[in-house]
């Protein structure tokens, strides 16, 4: 999930009309905090997290305020709360305000593409505010749907139905859940969820469905999304430069996907295709300093700007640049490796030769020309490499990637250092800097 939250996602549902709880974000007064409490009563203090951290209520991450005393003294200790969930660790920065919902009844409700079934699909249940995965499978309704015909009511209805829902929470449900299929559709999401969805009493006693949390995620190369008017440091998950740099060059063409695994690696894996990327990314492990797709045919300009940035973030402390991806239908190879090897050749001129051996394996438009290009930046670069066409087992390339590694750990990096002229005081200062950065 990229988007989590009331803060934003307050924001995102008001574009369909879909009822959520009044929200104050970080920057709320005193006095808007008690009118907020005086207006609703209890309100919810949660830290704000960039990307999908789940398991914050067990963790004691969201609290209940009754009195703006209370409100304040939850808003210092939840402002720059640290929580851990499994692997990841993220640091809170903000609080929300959100008014209480009275409710007899909570739903879970997510829509997201299933390749069960390759269609979008809904999965419902009206014993929300829980871990969907502690329910029993009669209790949950997963239903796929036509992309072209939408999130029809009655597809909604039968479900609560066969999950033999209360009845007096159906219609209600049946009216406003399916805008949410067009908030997904229209703006380019990928996965959508709101868990708990309360069932609020009204005046007349209708119920009525108030959205409590949300959580989506984007397809960012889709144009859709920019209707949106998202900010673009929602989408890093740390605060990292390097994802900064490249998620400023994001365009309608090619992708620019990053996330860095290990600052620390050693295999500088520039990827092309996600197919390509899960496979680098198992195979090499803590070895790989970042996971990436930079698929989708970028142009050269965008190419050479990608790699001019991860060459300053971590060319210095790579044994191999580790260029790979599968046989591509529409990439131009020459224009990616140009670009590759155009930044390349600049990053040396402007700071020096690297000891470094580059594994190539592509496959795809102007393959021969590609590898004839970076072979002459290569060659005039003093660099080692091996290059591998379509016909080579991207998982036998990945392997040689890592051999490769181990041969530069072992002395292959200064018997290259000495070949490309480095001095020991020149490669023992490029390892402070690095480790400086």
């Amino acid at each position: 999930m990229q988007v989590t939250g009331l803060l934003h996602g307050s924001r995102l549902l008001k574009h369909v009309d879909f009822p959520c709880p009044e929200v104050l974000g970080p920057g709320a007064s005193e006095d808007e905090i008690q009118a907020l409490i005086e207006r609703h009563g209890p309100v919810f203090v949660k830290p704000v997290f960039k990307g999908g951290v789940g398991k914050k209520g067990k963790a004691g991450l969201v609290a209940r305020a009754r009195d703006l005393k209370s409100a304040l003294a939850e808003k210092e200790r939840l402002y720059f709360a640290t929580h851990r969930h499994g692997n990841a660790v993220a640091k809170a920065n903000g609080v929300t305000f959100e008014a209480g919902v009275p409710a007899e009844h909570e739903v879970y409700f997510s829509i997201t593409d299933d390749s069960r079934f390759r269609a979008p699909t809904m999965t419902l249940t009206h014993r929300g505010g829980v871990d969907i995965e502690e329910l029993g499978k009669d209790e949950i309704a997963t239903v796929p749907f036509d992309a072209l015909t939408g999130l029809k009511a009655f597809v909604v209805a039968n479900a609560l139905s066969d999950i033999r829902a209360p009845k007096e929470i159906i219609s209600p449900l049946v009216q406003q859940l399916p805008k949410l299929w067009e908030l997904m559709h229209h703006y380019g999401m990928t996965t959508l969820e709101l868990n708990p969805i309360r069932m609020q009493a009204g005046r007349n006693g209708r119920l009525a469905p108030v959205a409590c949390d949300f959580k989506c995620g984007f397809d960012r190369d889709d144009p859709r999304m920019l209707r949106l008017g998202l900010p673009d440091q929602l989408f890093a998950s740390d605060i990292s430069a390097f994802e900064q740099e490249v998620n400023q060059l994001r365009t309608h063409q090619g992708q620019s996907d990053v996330f860095v695994i290990n600052e620390g690696g050693t295999i500088l894996a520039p990827t092309f295709g996600g197919g390509a990327n899960s496979l680098v990314t198992e195979v090499l492990g803590d070895a790989a300093t970042i996971s990436s797709d930079f698929g989708g045919n970028p142009p050269y300009e965008k190419m050479k700007a990608v790699a001019s940035i991860c060459y300053k973030h971590f060319l210095p402390q790579a044994n191999v640049l580790f260029i790979i991806g599968g046989k591509s239908n529409n990439t131009d190879i020459l224009e990616t490796f140009r670009g590759m090897g155009d930044a390349l050749r600049e990053h040396f001129a402007a700071h020096g030769p690297v000891p470094l051996y580059v594994v190539a394996g592509r496959g795809g438009p102007n393959l021969v020309r590609g590898f004839g290009n970076l072979a002459d930046t290569l060659d005039s670069l003093g660099l080692p490499y091996r290059f591998f066409g379509f016909d080579s087992a991207i998982s036998e390339v990945v392997n040689y990637a890592k051999q490769v590694d181990q041969w530069m750990r072992d002395g292959g990096r200064e018997e290259i250092a000495r070949l490309l002229g480095i001095s020991a005081a020149a490669r023992e200062g490029e390892r402070k800097c690095t480790s400086k950065a």
